[in-house]
C-alpha cells in the first residue's frame, strides 16, 4: 500500500491543494493527516472540508485550541485561533449545516492511530497532542530514551514543522542528509513528516512524506505562497508575520 502522510496544514489552502495535486499524480491509496488542520492560516473551513476526505486525521493542538481555550500559545497564535473559531461558528455565531459538520469532524478526531509496527501522533508518542521533539533533542538522552521506550517500531509525527528521521541510536537526519529517502529497519525510528502549511526548516515549500512499503520518501511541493500571504494580510485579526514568515520557511 502506498500512503501519503501529511501534517500541520494550518489553514493554508494553497499549500494543501498543491500537495493534494502531487499526491493524485503518484497513485497514492490513502492519506493520513497528523493534525493541526487549522490555526495560523486564512482558510480553515476549506482545509477542514478537504481533511474530511482523508483516511485518517488526528487531533493537533491547534485543532483542540479551536474547540476549547488555547493553552501555551503565543499571542499571534492565540489571536489566530480565536479568529479561526469565529470562522467555524459562522456569521454571528450561527452555525449552518456545513459548520456543524466541521465541528463534529474536529470533535471526533483521535489523538493516536496505530497499526502493527507503526504509530501516528501529532506531537510525540508520550504526549500525542503537544510534546515537541526537536532535532536538538538527540542531545537529551533521557528524553529520547523515554520516548523510544514507548514505541514498538516506527512513529510518524509532526508538530515541530521540521522534517527528518530520529533513530534509536541517538541521531537525527534531515531529509537532505539521507537523499530525501529513508528505509525503515528492524530498529526503532521516529519520522517527522514536516509541515504542509507552515514549514520551519528554511524551505518554504510544502512538505509531506510518501510511505511505500518500507520506504519513506520526503516530498517538497512549491505553491503560490504570495496568494496565501495576501489573504493573511487582508485579515485584521491575523498578525502579518504569520504570512511574512512563509517566505522564509520559518
Amino acid at each position: 500500500m502506498k500512503r501519503a502522510i501529511v501534517s500541520d496544514i494550518h489553514g493554508n489552502l494553497e499549500a494543501l491543494q498543491a500537495v493534494l495535486q502531487q499526491i493524485r499524480s503518484q497513485d497514492i491509496d490513502e492519506i493520513i493527516c497528523l493534525g493541526d488542520v487549522v490555526g495560523y492560516g486564512p482558510d480553515p473551513r476549506a482545509c477542514v472540508d478537504l481533511a474530511t476526505e482523508f483516511k485518517v486525521c488526528l487531533l493537533g493542538n491547534h485543532d483542540q485550541g479551536a474547540l476549547f481555550d488555547p493553552e501555551g500559545f503565543s499571542s499571534g497564535a492565540e489571536r489566530a485561533i480565536f479568529w479561526t473559531r469565529q470562522q467555524l461558528e459562522g456569521k454571528n455565531g450561527e452555525a449552518g449545516d456545513a459548520n456543524i459538520r466541521r465541528w463534529r469532524f474536529l470533535c471526533e478526531l483521535p489523538r493516536t492511530y496505530r497499526e502493527p509496527n507503526m504509530v501516528c501522533v501529532h506531537g510525540s508518542v508520550r504526549n500525542p497532542l503537544s510534546e515537541y521533539v526537536f532535532p536538538e533533542d538527540v542531545y537529551n538522552a533521557r528524553k529520547m530514551e523515554r520516548i523510544f521506550g514507548l514505541i514498538e517500531r516506527n512513529c510518524f509525527q509532526g508538530h515541530t514543522h521540521v522534517p527528518g528521521v530520529f533513530t534509536d541510536e541517538g541521531r537525527f537526519f534531515s531529509p537532505s542528509e539521507i537523499g530525501h529517502r529513508y528505509v525503515l529497519r528492524d530498529s526503532k525510528s521516529m519520522i517527522n513528516v514536516g509541515s504542509v502549511g507552515q514549514p520551519r526548516d528554511g524551505d518554504p515549500r510544502a512538505c509531506f512524506v510518501v510511505l511505500d512499503g518500507d520506504v519513506v520518501q520526503f516530498c517538497r511541493v512549491p505553491y503560490d505562497l504570495e496568494k496565501t500571504i495576501a489573504k493573511i494580510h487582508a485579515i485584521g485579526e491575523l498578525d502579518r508575520f504569520l504570512g511574512d514568515r512563509l517566505r522564509e520557511g520559518r
